[in-house]
């Protein structure tokens, strides 16, 4: 299996036993970006503070220095990229700064930079045996999918920036733009159904983000999903689980949920609570899922040994939003 997101950053980072820790290189990587990266209208100050920077990553930065940059929008970005980096600093490990960044008063960082942890911590945990279904799978943790339900029943998940691209170019990039513009139809595109008969094409197009996948129960891609969640928690919480599909939650003494994203928390909440839930709005539940922990010790007493019950759900856009940050503060652990 070739080396799989190289761009994500995974390679500039060092490990504490299995935990990943900051290095000078992966800072010096974001004052790379495009961002905050000089262009010819940049001023001597900005100039000078980015040399600074690439040079001596960690270095503490004046308010003073940033107000001497001419454009504003400069000053913001390098604002928002030094509050960024001192969260990482400030943190053990990475995994810790980035739990740390959903607890509190919330999420003060743009979304970007979480989904590039999330990216790098889902490569560090499928590591060099990855599955090429579980990594597909595993780009729904951070990055949006567009959801497309079939006449036949088929409910199909592909990355929704791709789609817009496609839609937008009809897959030829710039030229496909100029076409657009001189009302000149473009070839239609596509999208490639990812499956294990042709599993191994994921190792040549795994930056490409533009094979779809079909998430209805019984596919392998709905099982490789599973196996991904099981081993984000246990990586972070340190904790074994077991993951299954459900067609339906019929359990009399029903006591915890978590919804992957925000609408399928917000069903699981009106369900739980016998409030109403109209067709429109169940119909968006894609999946559910019954998670259970292998050692009831690690639950809470009270609850120990009951099932958790998890949700995923297209919003009314048809967008798929997964938050894997809630499997990590939500499940009912026995903190002790």
């Amino acid at each position: 299996m070739p080396d799989f997101w190289p761009a994500s950053g995974y390679h500039l980072l060092a490990r504490s036993g299995d935990a990943l820790t900051v290095t000078d290189d992966f800072i010096r990587s974001f004052f790379l970006r495009p961002e905050v990266a000089p262009v010819a209208e940049s001023c001597a100050a900005e100039l000078k503070l980015h040399e600074l920077l690439l040079a001596a990553p960690r270095r503490t930065v004046a308010g003073a220095e940033i107000l001497q940059i001419a454009d504003p929008d400069a000053q913001a970005n390098y604002r928002i990229l030094l509050k960024f980096r001192d969260r990482l600093l400030a943190a053990p490990t990475l995994e810790a700064a980035y739990i740390g960044f959903f607890k509190g008063s919330g999420v003060d960082v743009p979304p970007i930079f979480l989904f590039q942890l999330t990216q790098i911590f889902l490569r560090h945990i499928l590591g060099a045996d990855a599955d090429a279904l579980q990594a597909r799978m595993a780009e729904c943790l951070f990055r949006v999918q567009k959801v497309s339900v079939l006449e036949d029943g088929a409910v199909m998940v592909a990355d929704e920036e791709t789609i817009e691209v496609f839609s937008e170019t009809g897959g030829f990039g710039s030229l496909g733009e100029l076409l657009k513009k001189q009302n000149t139809p473009t070839r239609s595109i596509d999208l490639d159904v990812l499956s294990t008969d042709n599993a191994a094409i994921y190792w040549q197009r795994d930056e490409r983000h533009d094979l779809a996948v079909s998430v209805n129960r019984g596919q392998p891609a709905l099982d490789a999903l599973m196996r991904v969640l099981e081993k984000w928690v246990a990586h972070f919480l340190g904790v074994e689980v077991t993951i299954v599909h459900r067609r339906e939650i019929d359990d009399k003494q029903w006591v915890w949920h978590v919804g992957l994203d925000v609408m399928a928390s917000s069903i699981l909440n009106d369900l739980y609570n016998n409030a109403p839930v109209d067709e429109e709005r169940m119909a968006r539940l894609l999946c559910l899922f019954e998670l259970r922990f292998k050692n009831p010790a690690d639950m809470r007493a009270n609850i120990a040994g009951r099932p958790v019950y998890l949700a995923m759900a297209m919003d009314a856009d048809g967008k798929l939003k997964i938050k894997p940050q809630n499997l990590l503060l939500n499940l009912p652990l026995n903190r002790a």
